[in-house]
């Protein structure tokens, strides 16, 4: 039973990690598809990165709910608890520089910006 809730949880892990990257290629496809029609706009460059850098985003967000899948369940260990740690701050890292460029803004700005209220 042990072997087969292990394996299980292998193979989520790989499907979760999977969709991640799939949506990062696809929103990058996207991105550049619609950049190529609005290429006379004169946002259209800040719009290939807003499209592409939420991509990124939702993507790795995936990623990072396949390493704790994997750590958590899979391989408990402190050392694997360790290199989750690593790995969860440097994307949450990305994350944060990514919404700052797309938004332009920090993130707890939005709320005093927009008077309370979300996009």
């Amino acid at each position: 039973m042990n072997e087969v809730f292990s394996t299980s949880l292998d193979v989520i892990t790989k499907a979760v990690e999977a969709l991640g990257v799939l949506i990062i290629v696809i929103g990058a496809i996207f991105a550049l598809a619609r950049y190529l029609q609005n290429t006379g706009a004169s946002d259209a460059y800040r719009q290939l990165r807003s499209t592409l850098g939420r991509a990124i985003l939702l993507g790795l967000e995936l990623l990072v709910a396949a390493d704790i899948i994997n750590t958590v369940a899979i391989e408990p260990s402190l050392d694997s608890l360790a290199i989750l740690a690593g790995i969860v701050l440097i994307r949450t890292f990305l994350s944060l520089s990514l919404e700052v460029e797309i938004d332009g803004r920090w993130p707890w700005q939005r709320d005093r910006q927009s008077g309370g209220q979300r996009d």
